[in-house]
């Protein structure tokens, strides 16, 4: 199973890498931490040229941005798809994640 990106969250990440100036190989990275009401946290970064990427990290591509996430992670969001919502009842990425029993309120956080 796959981490995928929709339509409008790679159309925002290109829009980010832009305005930060990021070029060549960047890869979007997508973790998980301890942390957050839920007791588990999402987390975003940008890899410049895979600088940090681990011999066993899981490699993706949707939409022509390359994703980036280590095993642990993986176990946690296999099938997740990242997207992008700007409407009124808030900005910013949100995670669809089959895996998750349970989310905050925020969406930031969740539990399996």
């Amino acid at each position: 199973m796959a981490i995928n990106v929709s339509d409008r969250a790679a159309q925002r990440i290109e829009e980010i890498r832009t305005a930060e100036n990021r070029t060549g190989n960047c890869l979007l990275r997508i973790g998980v931490a301890g942390g957050g009401c839920s007791g588990l946290s999402y987390k975003l970064d940008f890899d410049e040229d895979g600088a940090n990427k681990e011999k066993k990290d899981q490699v993706f591509e949707s939409h022509g941005i390359q994703i980036v996430v280590d095993m642990r992670s993986f176990l946690y969001l296999a099938g997740t798809e990242l997207d992008y919502t700007d409407g009124l009842q808030g900005k910013g990425f949100h995670f669809i994640n089959p895996n998750a029993s349970r989310t905050c309120s925020c969406g930031e956080s969740f539990a399996v």
